[in-house]
């Protein structure tokens, strides 16, 4: 058998190669018409400080017992001299025996509240009203205050307007603050109840009690 090499082509032979065509995907998409990237959402402007118990902050008014440390203290009117003993004549009336000495008189004593570790709220302006920016915020301190473990969920702020217009005090009290004045909270309460649109500017110190920081948190969700 004769294998004739010399009648074989050897000319490289070119492997078919599919031509390239446009993707599908590449292609440019028509932009859409009337679509407007969202405006970022504007925020309140805070002002928050730490109070610390060290500062030794007197509370008066009602105030729930785990915002302060109740601790009593002797009153001395000013007097560094102790009050003289006083004495009695025995049971016998000789004049001649010893006089009895009777238990001195205890200095009165008062109860002052300390403020405890706890946050509280120095400034706060919302954008424009009705927005949701100032409650937000105020979400926002709740729950840092809540797992701070030593402000242990304690917010404080005082209710004191420029104008009567700007009074924070129904905001706060929505949110579910209250003031350390009974008569206060009693006549917010009214102003609730009779939908009353003009309410005089209330001035004096707000507390957040522990029993309404979770309704804080879901404001506008539970009720």
């Amino acid at each position: 058998m004769i294998n004739n090499i010399a009648s074989m082509d050897m000319r490289p032979q070119l492997a078919a190669v599919a031509k390239a065509e446009p993707s599908l995907t590449s292609m440019s998409m028509p932009p859409i018409l009337g679509f407007k990237t969202p405006n970022l959402k504007e925020k309140a402007t805070i002002r928050v400080k730490k109070i610390k118990r060290g500062d030794n902050i007197i509370i008066p008014g009602e105030i729930d017992d785990d915002y302060v440390d109740i601790i009593e203290e002797e009153i001395t009117g000013g007097h560094t001299n102790a009050a003289p003993p006083e004495y009695s004549l025995n049971s016998g009336g000789n004049f001649f025996s010893s006089p009895t000495l009777l238990s001195p008189t205890p200095p009165p004593k008062r109860r002052l509240k300390y403020l405890k570790n706890c946050y509280i709220i120095d400034y706060i302006q919302s954008p424009k009203p009705g927005c949701g920016a100032g409650t937000e915020a105020i979400q926002q301190l709740a729950e840092k205050a809540m797992f701070d473990s030593r402000a242990e969920g304690r917010i404080v702020t005082f209710s004191a307007p420029l104008i009567k217009e700007a009074s924070p005090a129904m905001f706060f009290y929505k949110l579910g603050f209250r003031f350390t004045d009974p008569t206060a909270n009693a006549y917010m309460d009214e102003c609730l109840r009779k939908n009353m649109p003009d309410i005089p500017a209330q001035i004096g110190m707000m507390y957040l009690p522990k029993n309404r920081l979770h309704k804080l948190l879901h404001y506008g969700e539970l009720f």
